[in-house]
């Protein structure tokens, strides 16, 4: 599965949502697998906030491949459209066996929000659980 970034038309504003009512789902084992799917904003002209928590997020230390665990939060005011929630589900879980830093995932999960939906404004914010006695908390901000 490729990334691929397609304007729903007026026509068929749902056409390019391919992950919904599927009777299985299949789970990318990469986050250069997985996609973001959107539809359109129904309400373009005006600013309102759209937040995702995801507080059971799991990517790997990409040096000892161990598990780490954190609490993602999404949040943007969307321009012409919107981030389907279960496209957003499969790729946070595409992460799960992928080896990052906990500065590098946050950072790569803005920039694929942004290049999937170009939100007016958004920010992701990642608390990871202890390591070592040390909890990192890392936040990015679109513009």
């Amino acid at each position: 599965m490729k990334k691929r970034r397609s304007m729903p038309s007026a026509d068929a504003p749902n056409a390019t949502l391919t992950l919904l009512g599927q009777s299985r789902t299949a789970y990318p084992t990469a986050p250069d697998e997985a996609r973001l799917e959107a539809f359109p904003n129904r309400h373009p002209l005006r600013d309102y906030w759209i937040t995702f928590d995801c507080p059971e997020f799991t990517a790997l230390c990409p040096i000892t491949g161990q598990p780490d665990f954190g609490h993602i939060v999404i949040r943007y005011v969307p321009n012409k459209l919107c981030v389907e929630s279960k496209a957003l589900k499969l790729y946070l879980f595409s992460f799960r066996n992928h080896g990052t830093f906990h500065e590098e995932v946050v950072n790569r999960i803005l920039d694929d929000l942004v290049k999937a939906v170009r939100p007016r404004r958004a920010i992701v914010r990642g608390d990871f659980n202890r390591r070592g006695g040390i909890a990192i908390a890392v936040e990015a901000s679109y513009p």
